[in-house]
């Protein structure tokens, strides 16, 4: 578990620093690697607790926003 944290922590500090880069035009490779990156990312969090709080948060966000949607 300890090392499935420390390769998220990882890969969350190289998606905010390639978002963060100055705006300029990117490779279709280039782009392809940014989302290869945070499925990654996305597959090493998920099954953590604070990977199913923001679940859990995100789906109580929508429900909420259905909820109001509906008369």
């Amino acid at each position: 578990m300890v090392l499935t944290l420390n390769v998220a922590v990882l890969l969350a500090v190289i998606i905010f620093l390639r978002i963060r880069r100055d705006v300029q035009p990117r490779t279709r490779a280039d782009q392809w690697l940014t989302v290869a990156i945070v499925m990654v990312f996305g597959l090493l969090i998920a099954p953590t607790d604070f990977g199913q709080g923001v679940l859990n948060a995100v789906g109580q966000v929508a429900q909420g926003i259905t909820e109001a949607g509906s008369p």
